[in-house]
């Protein structure tokens, strides 16, 4: 008795080894990491550079849909996962050429319309992955 029930206290501890969250296809089984990691009440989402239907995005559309890419894909992810924009708490922003900083800030603003703007981090990055302009990375409170 003493066992089993050593056992189920174990079960019932494993939410505390974070397991991948659920995310939206296509999400290439090639890549060596999640698209998201729920632990300790948070969600914490890859980093995002945009995503076309035929999975990454080589970014030959310019900044402005990289940034909605990246911002689609995060929101994507936040659903799948039963949450949205507004469970956003911290977001970091990664941008290859800090002139795009107000560009960014552009196209990121509407996901937002209505809700807490999150905290958040930017700097500039050399060589991001695929040669894209941008990466963002966000941590969501679950529900």
């Amino acid at each position: 008795m003493k066992s089993a029930l050593t056992a189920l206290l174990l079960c019932t501890a494993a939410p505390a080894l974070a397991q991948p969250a659920a995310a939206p296809p296509p999400v290439p089984a090639q890549l060596p990491f999640s698209p998201a990691v729920p632990a300790g009440g948070l969600l914490f989402l890859s980093g995002q550079i945009g995503q076309v239907p035929e999975g990454m995005d080589r970014h030959t559309d310019g900044f402005d849909a990289a940034v909605k890419g990246a911002m689609d894909a995060i929101g994507a992810i936040l659903t799948s996962n039963g949450l949205d924009y507004g469970d956003i708490v911290k977001c970091t922003v990664m941008l290859a050429d800090m002139t795009d900083w107000p560009r960014f800030n552009a196209a990121y603003l509407p996901y937002f319309k209505g809700k807490r703007l999150p905290a958040r981090s930017a700097f500039g990055a050399n060589g991001l992955a695929l040669g894209a302009p941008l990466e963002v990375e966000c941590i969501a409170a679950l529900r």
